[in-house]
């Protein structure tokens, strides 16, 4: 008899506890699908006016429209071999003509009906095909133009701004602990040296270490021709990559310190801080325990954006150093008119975006225990 009222008290305790771990998965997986609808709504919105933006409300038919009834026409009567039609046979060639051509471009339909076209084709990401640009390769498949550009445009992102978001928050956390020094007021007088663009650096570097000084190349990813072992490649690319990434970091680190100065020094006068300081803690266990700590969500959400925008690149810095990145890719697709292009790098960005945020929520519930995924408020 007292063996059955030891264990039932045990069984009865484990129902709560199963129903809580049920209702748990039910919440997430309730969250997740709410999510998922809402930013897939989010990500057409968004690409459907980029497909807007980028035809200007159709108005770039109308450009392409004309060109192809100026270059037909141009290219029937300077061909030798219409020389000696009627002028009623060669009006009805150009028609002809353009009418194809219209068709095979999709002009011969209305602009509504095929943005929705481009809009559900870039949904499942069926990029299309370019309609001026081409590969170095020669294709006009948008997936291999943006994947060619991408590996460069990873390099000069990836080093500079890796760089400058780890050593700003590795200078700027000590430096939180020394304000009012000498090298406090530093960094806060040069912080308005950030307002500067880094392609205004970038044009500024090339004038003093490749015009004057002739120690650093002006542009390009590799010399031409390029070295033929892999070593050297190496080298050269690095080389090629110092005057772009400095131009990058000098234009943003100091304005980068400050404001995690600042938000370090936010954390660090709070009452568990100055609690720890007196039971005598060493410094670094101060910062590492009390500071960083209830900082990390918002490192790791700044981290997660830094990653997702190495995908745009830096549009002007790249054009000035002709780096063949997708920032340059972008700016001549926008100058020729290409839709397609614009449309596509676009879509990846609004998915890894989308994607990002997604888990940016999950990951926030292991970082921070007040935080329950798909609870009402915080814990």
């Amino acid at each position: 008899m007292s063996t059955e009222s030891l264990s039932a008290p045990t069984q009865d305790s484990s129902v709560p506890k199963k129903i809580a771990s049920n209702s748990a998965v039910v919440r997430v997986m309730k969250f997740t699908a709410i999510r998922i609808v809402t930013m897939m709504i989010t990500v057409a919105i968004g690409v459907y006016l980029t497909i807007l933006i980028a035809n200007m409300g159709g108005y770039v038919d109308t450009i392409m429209r004309n060109e192809i009834r100026e270059g037909t026409t141009m290219g029937i009567l300077a061909n030798p071999q219409y020389r000696n039609l009627t002028t009623e046979a060669k009006q009805e060639l150009i028609q002809k003509k353009i009418a194809s051509e219209e068709k095979r471009l999709g002009l011969d339909q209305p602009f509504a009906i095929r943005s929705m076209r481009y809009l559900g084709n870039s949904l499942v990401l069926n990029l299309g095909r370019a309609q001026r640009m081409i590969s170095d390769h020669g294709s006009k498949e948008v997936r291999l133009i943006l994947l060619e550009r991408l590996p460069a445009t990873l390099l000069l992102a990836g080093v500079s701004q890796l760089l400058l978001f780890f050593g700003s928050i590795f200078i700027a956390l000590p430096l939180s602990r020394k304000y009012g020094s000498w090298l406090d007021k530093l960094t806060i007088a040069l912080s308005p040296t950030s307002s500067v663009p880094a392609w205004f650096y970038g044009i500024f570097f090339i004038l003093i270490f490749a015009a004057i000084l002739k120690i650093l190349p002006f542009g390009g990813l590799v010399d031409s021709p390029p070295p033929t072992n892999s070593f050297d490649y190496g080298l050269n690319v690095l080389k090629h990559l110092i005057l772009p990434a400095s131009s990058l970091i000098v234009s943003s680190v100091f304005l980068s310190i400050y404001s995690w100065r600042t938000f370090f020094l936010i954390y660090s006068s709070e009452d568990y801080v100055e609690v720890a300081k007196a039971k005598g803690l060493p410094p670094r266990d101060v910062e590492n325990r009390y500071i960083l700590r209830p900082t990390l969500p918002t490192i790791i959400t700044n981290f997660a954006l830094l990653v997702i925008a190495l995908w745009t690149g830096f549009t002007i810095t790249e054009t000035v150093f002709v780096w063949p990145g997708l920032g340059i890719t972008l700016y001549r697709a926008i100058g020729a008119y290409d839709t397609p292009v614009i449309v596509g790098s676009t879509i990846i960005y609004a998915y890894l975006l989308a994607l990002t945020v997604l888990l940016l929520d999950f990951v926030y519930a292991l970082v921070d225990p007040r935080v329950k995924v798909g609870a009402g408020s915080p814990q």
